[in-house]
């Protein structure tokens, strides 16, 4: 059976997917600031690992910010462009197995789409992503490299840097226990380390991701979140969104191959009027 190819071109990362029998194999990630040469670089890297040949896969389905770049067929091959917020609503319903949720695709910034079943809609978003994890990392603690602030983080103390209930109230405020923030970098003492301010800037950006994603499930009457992007992937989110599940009762997955989402859910829509052939 030929295969299908879903691609996500995002602003400085592209992902590959192969699909096959309503399975996924091969994801690969590649970086480039050029969109259309990662384009077809990730697609070549795909097909010599994978030993596929051109006649090996039956069509091309293409998405991200990055795909309106592509205007021509990919080597020949049937290409269709996908409507972004569909596929990242798939691909999340898709690695989650669930059939009912909000799927917030962190990139640098963060969309958030209501998925249920094959129909997906966007709900809006905010410019709190990556970009903004790296832009203070890179003005507050001259550290520029993704991973990097990370590693760095692994030492960090919030206490050090962020206000929390017990700093400023003896008892809890309505569901608010004492270790929840109060203020983010509200308090920052003197000998707060370069780990405490990157734990912060972590906490900061995923605390602010997590509270809108409890705003959109209270409106959209559901409990799950799949969370997707390459933020998933930071191994400090885990933590802060199980403090919000405790706090607020919403369901936060973070699936396997999470920073796939959006290519694998475009390799899964089938072309209609969702999608645009090249």
């Amino acid at each position: 059976m030929s295969k299908i190819i879903g691609i996500d071109v995002g602003g400085s990362t592209t992902k590959i997917v192969g699909y096959d029998q309503k399975e996924l194999f091969s994801p690969l990630l590649v970086k480039a600031n050029d969109p259309v040469s990662s384009v077809y670089g990730a697609f070549g890297r795909f097909l010599n690992e994978n030993k596929l040949k051109l006649h090996d896969i039956d069509r091309i389905m293409i998405t991200g910010v990055g795909s309106t770049f592509i205007e021509e067929k990919i080597f020949g091959i049937p290409t269709y462009k996908v409507d972004e917020f569909l596929a990242i609503g798939m691909g999340g319903l898709f690695l989650s197995k669930l059939e009912r949720a909000i799927i917030v695709s962190m990139g640098t910034g963060t969309a958030y789409v209501m998925a249920n079943k094959d129909k997906a809609y966007h709900l809006g978003g905010t410019g709190v992503g990556g970009g903004t994890l790296l832009g203070l990392s890179s003005r507050m603690l001259n550290i520029r490299n993704f991973n990097d602030i990370i590693d760095m983080a692994k030492g960090g103390d919030l206490r050090h840097v962020d206000l929390t209930i017990a700093d400023i109230s003896h008892n809890n405020v309505g569901e608010l226990t004492g270790d929840a923030t109060a203020s983010n970098f509200g308090k920052m003492i003197d000998r707060a380390t370069n780990a405490d301010i990157a734990l912060g800037i972590i906490n900061l950006v995923f605390q602010t991701i997590g509270m809108m994603a409890v705003f959109a499930s209270r409106n959209e009457k559901v409990k799950d979140v799949v969370l997707t992007g390459n933020l998933a992937n930071v191994p400090q989110a885990r933590k802060i969104f199980d403090e919000l599940t405790k706090l607020f009762g919403v369901d936060f997955h973070i699936p396997d191959h999470a920073e796939f989402a959006t290519a694998a859910g475009a390799a899964m829509v089938i072309p209609g009027s969702k999608t645009r052939e090249i």
